[in-house]
């Protein structure tokens, strides 16, 4: 199974979120920090904080950070997320897409049991696991005074 770069970026900045969850972080510092398009990361972060995985906060020390602990979020439950408009194959696309083979198929069903096992195994970590911390030497964002 490949994953997006949808997913990958996602979840990167989720990983470096989960190694400093108290902090507030900015797009535009992610970004930088992976080598990521902004652009794409606020579409990402947009996304995730719609399903509660992060909070947002606008303004002046805005910036966004984990909205669950870490240990509560488990690798499977953010791919699915993040991967929801994606399918596997084009029959699996609700409208069955152009595949000539249904009804007949019989691969179809061995697929969706392959990516259930692959997302079952990423049901079994979770993010705290793989929290990702600053560099050494990086230098650090001054601390969030919001109070959050």
């Amino acid at each position: 199974m490949r994953l997006t770069s949808f997913t990958d970026f996602g979840l990167r900045a989720l990983m470096r979120l989960a190694g400093d969850p108290q902090r507030m972080f900015t797009t535009d510092e992610i970004a930088r920090e992976f080598g990521i398009s902004r652009n794409h990361l606020v579409k990402i972060v947009r996304e995730l904080a719609a399903a509660g995985i992060v909070a947002t906060h606008r303004g002046a020390g805005g910036g966004f950070r984990l909205a669950r602990a870490a240990e509560t979020l488990t690798l499977g439950e953010i791919v699915r997320i993040l991967e929801s408009g994606q399918v596997l194959v084009e029959c699996f696309r609700s409208d069955g897409g152009a595949c000539v083979m249904r009804p007949g198929c019989r691969l179809k069903g061995h697929l969706a049991a392959a990516r259930e096992a692959f997302l079952g195994e990423l049901d079994r970590t979770t993010l705290a696991e793989c929290a990702y911390p600053q560099a050494a030497g990086a230098p650090s964002a001054p601390p969030n005074t919001m109070g959050h």
